[in-house]
């Protein structure tokens, strides 16, 4: 395993055992509201804090940027940058409901390289290294090879951040359900994209996502052979939080029944995420 992936997998598991441990006592955490359906809670920092400690101590001079605390560092003067998410599915976790993660991304130059994502309530890790595959506990993962939509599950997420395109959004759904085997929608996008690269889901789409919620997951599907797109096919989902993933077969179909739902509105946002990447 490269050192820096190594690291990642280090701090992924020690947010991992601050997240369990506060799952005992959901009771009397604290909590406070980010935006309409949005919450973060004293275990989302503390698990961030907890990450941000051991990547910088390994690598001070390299920048961060994080779902709670922000940008840190200058990603213009340094060639790394970690993308951190360090607890996708809060609204979950302080439900109850198991299906959270811990999602940690590398990139250099601009290039994803290094991708953890942790479940902390299977145990199941998640990683990837650019050129060298993508395994979930030592076992090489690939994306499924499914070719028949009918027989397809994919995987979705509400819009819930920003609900300027739920309509559309719920447009493709309408298409989508009727000619597939099921469609899931769990609360964790991370979550969901490792299941994209573990053949657990044959695809996955989502609209109105950060790219904390995405770059680790992006890899790994890349690295298990699968495509990543933003709805139009194109390369610019983290900027545009637009996402398409899955096996080559199925990404294509995707997109087909989703192009006549693409609203002016939403695709002039993914044009304008392309122009100022």
């Amino acid at each position: 395993m490269h050192p820096m992936l190594t690291i990642a997998v280090k701090a992924a598991r020690r947010a991992g055992s601050i997240i369990n441990q506060a799952s005992k006592n959901l009771d009397v955490l604290t909590v406070s509201k980010k935006t309409h359906s949005d919450f973060v809670s004293e275990v989302d920092r503390a698990a961030e804090d907890a990450i941000i400690k051991i990547l910088h101590t390994a690598y001070p001079d390299h920048a961060i940027l994080a779902e709670e605390s922000g940008a840190k560092g200058d990603h213009t003067t340094s060639d790394y940058q970690w993308i951190i998410d360090p607890l996708d599915g809060t609204t979950n976790f302080l439900h109850g409901f198991p299906k959270y993660s811990v999602s940690i991304a590398l990139r250099h130059k601009g290039v994803l390289t290094h991708a953890v994502i942790y479940d902390p309530n299977m145990n199941e890790l998640f990683v990837a290294s650019r050129g060298n595959g993508a395994y979930l506990n030592d076992r090489r993962i690939r994306v499924s090879k499914r070719i028949r939509l009918e027989e397809c599950l994919i995987g979705t997420g509400i819009p819930f951040r920003d609900l300027t395109h739920i309509d559309a959004y719920f447009a493709m759904l309408k298409d989508i359900v009727p000619r597939t085997a099921g469609v899931r929608r769990p609360g964790s996008a991370a979550l969901d994209l490792a299941y994209v690269a573990a053949g657990r889901y044959d695809a996955f789409w989502e609209i109105g996502l950060a790219p904390w919620d995405m770059a680790a997951g992006c890899l790994l599907i890349t690295e298990a052979g699968g495509l990543v797109g933003d709805l139009e096919g194109n390369g610019t989902f983290l900027e545009s939080g637009q996402i398409i993933a899955g096996n080559s077969k199925i990404f294509s179909q995707l997109l087909q029944i989703i192009a006549p739902h693409l609203t002016p509105s939403l695709i002039a946002a993914q044009r304008a995420a392309a122009h100022s990447a």
